[in-house]
């Protein structure tokens, strides 16, 4: 008997452990945590981040010199030199009379006729030469500047990502506590029905009262199981989708919230100094620093580049290898690009102005944008101490004309109307609850928090 409760008690322990892994609790934090860590768009924006990191150490490799390597081997069909030699024409006479008396007739003659010579049939050539640029109008230090812009875009971008992501994740995080919320308001009235049609039917039996009270009571008892069918529908497809976005392991969790609301006062801020803060007023700065760099260097690319550098030869050509280092300096000025270059200086320099203007209008409706959230959570807020009272004055009405329908001094109509008053003080201050918090982010993102 012992190892039976033995194993019951295992089993039992068994099943409970499996059920608090199923549904593991989550908060805010944790599901924005998850979003941040687990979500595709937030890998990729950091994958962009990446790149730019890389893109600026390529360009730093600019500062130091240029070494390359070349080697070359041929071999041709006949000499690529040619040279046809006549001794006869360099041999004087007296020297031909001395050359006949000491060497044989067949040399003399020899040296009278004309010879061929071939040279460079085949050969090799090899060199490393190392350039390091001295001036480049500036191109190198702007390009590296214009890298490191690039990379700071790229890390707003991230912000941004991050900032929707989490917008995104925080909406479905609500729209589940809503849901929820609204189940358990089904839940609570579906209890209240059960006891007002036990109240009936034992009135209806008594003769006291039509079995129309009856009807109507059970009627909205439907209606209730209709709308607790469709909460736990939308609640299933949520939470998968809340688990895709974040990354969770399974769609089977509960979320926990703390139900206590602060004054929005809290969170205002001055405007104007948290402009400064926000993601999309640093872009619009980056843009300016870039398009300037860009004229610069766009300046740059007209003026003259100089370069000194050294290399090391060798070469065998003549059957015979030769190897020679040596010293250069070179310097490139553009002088017809200057007519097409002054008009790509000047579509620069009106890029650059069209980034200030952009940078001035935007800030505007940056902060035209901070007021009208403050705007939409200050009536969040208000909404939400509306939907509270309501909840006090619909439970009273509820209470009161449950009591006058027992005293006989109501019908079952007003008691019902009562009942779905009570229901949807409840799920509206559920939705005023949840629209609050929703405003509440857009607020802090907008001031750039």
């Amino acid at each position: 008997m012992k190892r039976v409760i033995y194993i019951i008690g295992i089993a039992l322990s068994i099943v409970n452990c499996q059920w608090s892994i199923a549904q593991e609790s989550y908060s805010l934090e944790q599901i924005l945590d998850s979003a941040r860590h687990n979500n595709i768009t937030l890998r990729n924006a950091q994958r962009s981040v990446d790149a730019a990191e890389q893109q600026r150490k390529e360009a730093f490799t600019k500062y130091f010199p240029n070494v390359s390597g070349t080697g070359f081997w041929f071999q041709a069909n006949k000499g690529m030199a040619k040279m046809d030699i006549n001794m006869s024409d360099y041999i004087s006479p007296e020297l031909g009379m001395a050359l006949a008396q000491s060497m044989p007739p067949e040399v003399v003659a020899a040296l009278g006729q004309p010879m061929s010579m071939e040279m460079m049939k085949k050969g090799v050539m090899g060199s490393v030469v190392a350039m390091q640029p001295v001036f480049a109008g500036g191109q190198i230090i702007n390009g590296n500047k214009l890298a490191k812009v690039g990379e700071d875009v790229s890390r707003l971008q991230l912000q941004l990502s991050e900032n929707e992501v989490e917008k995104t994740a925080e909406q479905y995080y609500w729209q589940i506590v809503s849901l929820e919320e609204k189940l358990n308001t089904v839940n609570a009235v579906e209890t209240l029905l059960k006891d007002i049609n036990k109240d009936v039917s034992v009135a209806v039996e008594a003769g006291v009262t039509m079995r129309n009270d009856l009807l109507q009571v059970e009627l909205r008892q439907n209606d209730v199981e209709s709308q607790k069918l469709t909460l736990l529908n939308n609640i299933s497809i949520l939470r998968m989708l809340l688990a895709q976005f974040c990354g969770l392991q399974s769609s089977d969790f509960t979320l926990s919230y703390n139900p206590e609301v602060k004054s929005p006062m809290m969170e205002k801020q001055d405007h104007q100094q948290a402009l400064l803060n926000t993601p999309e007023y640093q872009l619009l700065n980056k843009q300016v620093e870039a398009t300037s760099l860009q004229h610069k260097m766009a300046v740059g690319s007209y003026l003259p580049t100089v370069a000194v550098g050294g290399g090391l030869v060798y070469h065998n050509m003549m059957e015979s290898g030769r190897s020679f280092g040596m010293l250069m300096a070179t310097v490139s000025i553009p002088i017809s690009d200057w007519w097409g270059g002054s008009h790509a200086i000047k579509r620069k320099k009106i890029e650059r102005q069209k980034a200030i203007d952009q940078l001035a209008d935007n800030s505007e409706l940056l902060k035209i944008n901070m007021q009208s959230s403050w705007n939409n959570l200050q009536e969040a807020y208000q909404q939400l101490t509306i939907a509270e009272r309501s909840i006090e004055q619909a439970t009273e009405n509820l209470r009161l004309n449950r009591d006058y329908y027992q005293a006989g001094i109501s019908t079952m109509s007003d008691l019902l109307e009562a009942q779905l008053l009570y229901q949807q003080s409840l799920d509206k201050r559920t939705d005023a609850y949840t629209n609050y918090q929703n405003k509440l982010l857009a607020y802090r993102q907008a001031v750039g928090e």
